[in-house]
Formats: structure tokens, sequence, C-alpha cells
């Protein structure tokens, strides 16, 4: 004790004069990965595909492996006429173009390839971005701006969430897939105020379509313009592979459909599409299209290629949605959970109980030859763990009851199933 009877002043050890390390936040997420690897499993967030053989097979680990889980959804990856054109766009222009859309970046396959988004959604505007994501988040901050207000659905992908963030707008949630209540949501904003509505054709974790129809009604109702976002329908929903909302009948109704090159196109690339006649403004103002280098002129060239067989591929969308039912049926024979009733779309969600669970499931998948993805949150929503497969056109049903095969026992095996 002090002669004032109070404790002499020592530094705590939690206190120090060093600043905070910023990489501090990630703390838990290294410790949770580590403690994941510990277990002996493979992580399933740092898979390499060591030769990709065909759409629907690869090597991993060493393994040939059948491929469930690339959104490779028509197969279009090793399509000889969009390889061709890849190549020949290589040889003719280089390996890419050292500069945004706004400079030296546009090419002949840029003006190709957005022609042929043209043609293939019977459109008369198409803006070619760097990634799907890139697509949202232009069009989302660029839309809508300071005093209207952008209502979106709660379970949206990442790319719209930081696509609000980047913006200026209000942001307004509505509960997942909910028509009722986003029509209370939009009831209590003001009627003069610009209002952007977002929703998607399929929603990626589940594999659940939304009831556009429904949805985009009630949007004209209150005076909001609709974008779509189709990633994930493009190509095999629709009489033309446009989309969901092709095959709701909405193609009047929705403003702006948002798109990528990286699923059912087989390359990488986003896009937006749209009939508004002010729409080339948005490469005026459009802050992830301006600034961002464009794409190489390699993979436009097949992006164009794969866009316009996709304007034919009957037969390959047929394929995919028997794939796709076969695999979901034999799935629910089985026992297991998924995450809708029917095959609604070209992805079947497999839930399991706990994270625990999922993991052991997925590395007895991947042992035995058979790659799927596992997701959890925050990618999906709260609580839920899934292994998440993804059809292609390719698949043959040979290759699908292997699968199955493997299903059975690797969820007998952790006691997902009996």
């Amino acid at each position: 004790m002090t002669e004032t009877g109070l404790q002499p002043e020592v530094p705590s050890p939690l206190v120090s004069d060093a600043p905070r390390d910023l990489m501090s936040k990630f703390d838990g997420l290294i410790a949770e990965r580590q403690a994941l690897i510990d277990t002996g499993v493979n992580d399933p967030f740092a898979i390499v595909m060591e030769q990709v053989k065909s759409p629907t097979e690869a090597v991993i680990a060493g393994r040939d492996t059948i491929l469930l889980g690339t959104y490779n959804y028509m197969g279009m990856t090793f399509d000889p006429d969009v390889v061709a054109a890849g190549h020949a766009a290589l040889d003719q222009f280089g390996s890419g173009t050292n500069g945004s859309r706004m400079l030296n970046g546009t090419f002949r396959d840029h003006m190709a390839v957005e022609q042929a988004l043209r043609d293939f959604y019977g459109v008369s505007g198409a803006i070619v971005f760097s990634t799907g994501y890139m697509a949202n988040l232009g069009m989302i901050s660029t839309v809508a701006g300071k005093g209207d207000y952008v209502i979106l659905d709660a379970d949206s992908h990442a790319s719209i969430y930081d696509g609000c963030k980047q913006g200026y707008a209000e942001i307004v949630r509505f509960r997942h897939n909910d028509v009722a209540d986003l029509d209370k949501r939009l009831g209590r904003l003001p009627r003069d105020a610009g209002k952007l509505v977002v929703l998607e054709g399929v929603y990626s974790m589940l594999g659940d379509i939304a009831p556009l129809k429904e949805m985009v009604a009630v949007a004209k109702k209150h005076g909001a313009m609709v974008l779509s976002d189709e990633a994930h329908s493009m190509g095999f929903f629709g009489p033309n592979g446009r989309g969901v909302y092709e095959d709701q009948g909405l193609e009047g109704d929705v403003d702006f459909v948002v798109g990528t090159f990286s699923k059912s196109v087989g390359t990488v690339g986003g896009f937006c599409v749209s009939n508004h006649p002010k729409f080339e403004a948005i490469r005026l103002a459009c802050r992830p299209y301006i600034f961002t280098a464009s794409l190489p002129p390699s993979v436009v060239a097949t992006a164009e290629a794969s866009i316009r067989k996709l304007m034919t591929a009957h037969g390959k969308r047929a394929q995919l949605w028997s794939n796709a039912r076969r695999l979901h049926g034999g799935l629910k024979q089985l026992g297991f959970r998924l995450g809708t009733e029917n095959p609604d779309s070209a992805i079947v969600a497999v839930i399991l109980d706990d994270q625990m669970q999922a993991v052991a499931m997925w590395q007895a998948l991947l042992e035995a030859g058979v790659y799927v993805n596992m997701a959890r949150p925050p990618a999906t929503p709260a609580g839920t763990f899934l292994l998440r497969c993804s059809l292609c056109a390719e698949h043959s049903d040979a290759q699908i009851d292997t699968v199955l095969g493997h299903f059975r026992a690797a969820g007998q095996a952790v006691g997902a199933i009996g």
C-alpha cells in the first residue's frame, strides 16, 4: 500500500502503446480453419483442380473425381467451337487489354459479345462487366442514388448486399420470398421516392426459385423498378433459356436483368441487359465499369460463341432438367433432407445437422471421388449447413447413379440417413 492508502499504478498487461494489428480481427477465422485442418480433413474451401478432363470430371488430390459443384450447368467449358473462338482471339489480340472500357479496353469482341447478349435476350441494351459480382455492384450502386430506396430479399447474394453498401440509397430488406412482406415494406415508403426492387430468379444455396410473377406485380403497384439476377437460371429456364423471369412471362416487366458468364456460359464475366431507353448512360456513371480493366479478348470471344450456341441448346436444356430430376429424386428416396421439395433448379442442396456432420460427409464423398460444395453460415441461412450439388447437362446417367451410391454410403457413415 502507498501512504495514501491506494495501490501504486501498475500498467495493465492488456494496455499497450503499440498500434493494434489490423489483421487480429481474423484470429477467430484462422483458429476455426486450423481446427478443421487438425481433424485430418481436406480444407473444403481450398480445393485444387490438378487437371480438368471434361465439364464433369477432374483430378483432385491425385484421384479421378466427378464434378458436382462447379455451376457448369450447360457444360460449355469444353465445347470445341467455344475453345476455338478463344484461341483465335488470343492469337489475334494477345492476352489482355491493358485498360478500361472507357479508354483503350474496348476490342472487337467486347462489342460482339454485347451484341450476342442483345440477340439472346431480345433487348436493346447490354453492358458487360468483369464479373457477375461487379455487375451487381455497379448496377445497384449506380441506378439507386441518394434519396432512393433499394428493396432486397433478406437471402440475397453477397454481391447484391455489397452493391447496396457501395451506393447511397436507403436499404430495406424483406423476408425471403415473402410477397406479402415485400408489399408491406414498399407500402411504407414515400410514394414519390425512386425505388429499385432487387430479386433473384434462383437462390444459389438451396436452389429455390422466387415467385417473380407475384413480386414484380407488387413492385409495379408501388411504382418500383425491378432488377432480377438470373445468374443461376440463364441457359435453361424459359423457352429461350433467358431465365426465371422469362419462364414466368415477365419479359416486359423486369427493367434490368443481371447475369454472369461463369455459370451456363462457361467462362468469366458479368453483364446487365435492359430495354430502358437511357440504359447506355450507365457506362458514363458506373464506377465498377469505368475504373476496371476490361476482360481479355479471348474471354469475351469464348463468351460470345457460347451465348450464340445456347440460343439453340434445347437438347442440353432438356438433359440438364432430366439430370436434376434424377439426382433430386434419388437423394429424396434415400431419405436425405433437401433444400426444396421438388427439383426446382439445377441446384440440389442436402441439408445436414451441423458443421461436423457436413464436413465429415463432404470428406467421405471427396475420398470416394465426388466433389460437391460444402456451405455454411454466413453464406447460408442462419444455422444451416449443407452440401450443394450443381448438375451439368453433360452428366451421364451412370455418373449420377455412381454419385447416388456414394451419397448413400457417406450418409449412412455419418448418420445423415438410416
